[in-house]
């Protein structure tokens, strides 16, 4: 069985920046077993998969290592594919996934947006792991799906040099560690070793609870974002209530097939 293939960078404008994506369009439903060798062949932090149903497509996520509820960047790259590739028409795409409901993208303004559930982080006493793992004690720590560690500025966050084995031993898919920005309204960076990535490069699940986050604290619905990672990712972000509208590029770096 031969399976289409494509690399997309997300959330940038150029290749080899962002946060790269596998995104495997299928015909009908493979075997778990079978996404998940794939994904962990790929290597990448997520390959998205997806079946069409009706008007709508059905998305699915994996790492090298596990199905997750939730990613970001897989979905913009799927969005661009079908858009760039697949000769999608309509102006917005409605995804439908098995945990997070109904995402829909849309094409506005010259980016794609994802249309996202917004989860606010609640404050919780800081674990001795995340402290070991960050090398320091948060300001303030919090977590919804991860934990959140909010650093006093943009230099401690780059700074940052991870223990990936004191990290992986939270109970939580990843850990966002976040700061005021110097030329932007805040930045992070994403921890996620439990689920096989040591750091994300780009993360937009991250951002459905870094918005309504940064949203309360700097009184603001509108706000621009960069991930620092070292591909680094520059994010558009909007805080609608109980959802968030998450901005950005993507570009494509490969085509091909892969035979199983």
């Amino acid at each position: 069985m031969r399976i289409p293939i494509y690399q997309v960078d997300a959330f940038t404008r150029k290749a080899f920046g962002g946060n790269p994506a596998a995104v495997c369009p299928l015909p009908r439903w493979l075997p778990d077993a079978k996404l998940q060798a794939i994904a962990a062949e790929n290597n990448l932090s997520e390959t998205a998969f997806f079946v069409k149903n009706g008007k709508n497509f059905e998305l699915r996520w994996f790492t090298p290592v596990l199905e997750i509820d939730l990613c970001g960047h897989a979905t913009l790259a799927s969005a661009h594919v079908l858009f760039t590739h697949l000769g999608y028409k309509r102006d917005e795409i409605i995804f439908q996934s098995r945990k997070s409901g109904e995402l829909r993208t849309s094409k506005k303004r010259g980016r794609l947006y994802l249309d996202f559930p917004a989860h606010e982080p609640a404050p919780v006493e800081t674990p001795p792991d995340l402290i070991q793992g960050l090398g320091r004690a948060p300001l303030e720590t919090y977590k919804a799906r991860d934990y959140l560690a909010l650093l006093a500025k943009e230099a401690d966050v780059a700074a940052i040099v991870p223990d990936l084995v004191a990290l992986s031993k939270l109970d939580a898919v990843g850990i966002i560690v976040t700061a005021p920005g110097d030329s932007c309204d805040f930045v992070s960076r994403f921890f996620a070793p439990r689920v096989g990535v040591p750091e994300d490069p780009v993360t937009g699940s991250a951002h459905t609870l870094l918005i309504p986050f940064w949203g309360k604290r700097l009184n603001k619905t509108s706000m621009r974002a960069l991930q620092i990672s070292a591909r680094r990712g520059e994010l558009h972000c909007e805080w609608r209530g109980e959802r968030v509208l998450i901005g950005g590029h993507a570009v494509t770096y490969l085509k091909g097939s892969i035979e199983i």
